[in-house]
């Protein structure tokens, strides 16, 4: 199959990490299936992704439903698409401490951040796997190596896509379908907004979040070459590096630091 033929699902591509990804699908060729919830968005950011020269369909889904995830992987099959590369970036965290924040918002978070990525995958390798090829991108995140006071739940999904992923990658290891894991760290996107997460020390200085654009390109070049995770950023490596020599508690305090309000110094 040419490279022109070749399309790439992406989850939250109309903005941030999602956004980044895309476009550098786009500029190597690959058409697009892109997700997001907003179709005039999906709309705009598609008129952009095709100034690189190929086609872009789009998806308006809300994946906080599991009917609009399976509904996604109908259409493109209605669409006669059969992606090869799957990127599963949509997510979305809640701040505060977890006797206080809302249990409804919570169980949407579990369902955008675990249910609609393992559906997905789940989905992408039955069509796939007869055709010996493909490649998986999960947006994981620092997040998922230590516990996260303030943002418990959050953490808790990424632990789960990391371990997850790590495990379907050994399972697929003679498949011909790689599956790779991202793990940034605090980056410049609109989470921290969506979160309720602005009061967080972690924002006090804006100077220390990545660029998605740098997140992005290590995520691309990761998946690429069949690598199974990468963390981005020299900082964020060495945090991941002492989290895994300390104790939970150790890091779960450190991390509890890092993530309270301001407003509790």
């Amino acid at each position: 199959m040419e490279q022109k033929d070749k399309y790439a699902l992406v989850t939250g591509a109309t903005s941030g990490i999602g956004y980044e990804l895309a476009k550098l699908l786009a500029k190597d060729g690959y058409n697009l299936a892109i997700v997001g919830r907003n179709h005039d968005t999906l709309e705009k950011k598609s008129a952009e992704f095709k100034s690189y020269g190929i086609k872009v369909i789009c998806f308006a889904k809300n994946l906080f439903h599991q009917d609009d995830v399976y509904s996604l992987y109908a259409d493109l099959k209605l669409n006669n698409i059969s992606p090869e590369i799957l990127i599963n970036d949509a997510g979305q965290g809640v701040y505060g401490k977890f006797q206080d924040t809302d249990i409804n918002k919570e169980v949407d978070i579990i369902n955008l951040n675990i249910l609609s990525v393992i559906i997905l995958t789940k989905l992408f390798l039955k069509d796939r796997l007869s055709k010996g090829s493909g490649k998986i991108l999960n947006l994981a995140s620092i997040a998922s190596k230590s516990p996260g006071p303030w943002h418990s739940v959050y953490h808790g999904t990424k632990a789960f896509i990391l371990s997850w992923s790590e495990a379907i990658r050994e399972e697929l290891k003679d498949s011909g379908i790689s599956v790779t894991a991202l793990l940034p760290g605090p980056t410049d996107t609109d989470f921290f907004n969506k979160a309720n997460m602005n009061q967080s020390k972690i924002l006090e200085d804006k100077n220390n979040l990545a660029s998605p654009e740098e997140v992005a390109k290590d995520g691309y070049d990761a998946m690429m070459s069949g690598t199974d995770k990468v963390v981005s950023g020299i900082k964020n490596k060495l945090m991941v590096a002492f989290t895994n020599i300390s104790k939970d508690s150790n890091t779960a305090h450190m991390m509890s630091e890092m993530q309270k309000p301001v407003s509790e110094e």
